[in-house]
């Protein structure tokens, strides 16, 4: 995929939001669809109790923009927003435009009634 056609899914996924937010329903069909990288920046033990289908875990402890993929648009995601929020402006402070967060975090995918894997 090119560095355009990532930009492009981004721009889609985020409805071409400034803030590179992912919503709920673009989350749900994006991962599925194997669109997107999905990171959870939790700790281990937080993410072990509970997280999002396809998540891989990420620790936002030990953040690295540049150890992020790079085929795929990714998504990061927290219990709430605040350490995905973080994550992501480490993300874009990096160069990194292809990096968008899911707001409601963990504990809002699973109140909108998402699964939750362990």
């Amino acid at each position: 995929m090119s560095d355009h056609d990532l930009h492009a899914l981004a721009r889609r996924l985020t409805g071409g939001v400034a803030a590179h937010a992912i919503e709920h329903e673009a989350l749900e069909r994006a991962a599925l669809a194997g669109e997107l990288h999905l990171l959870d920046v939790r700790e281990p033990h937080e993410y072990a109790a509970g997280h999002l289908p396809h998540a891989v875990n990420h620790p936002l402890s030990a953040f690295n923009p540049d150890a992020l993929p790079k085929d795929k648009p990714v998504v990061l995601v927290c219990q709430a927003g605040g350490r995905s929020m973080k994550a992501l402006q480490a993300a874009h402070d990096a160069g990194r435009t292809d990096v968008m967060h899911y707001a409601p975090g963990t504990g809002g995918w699973k109140a909108r009634g998402g699964r939750i894997v362990m």
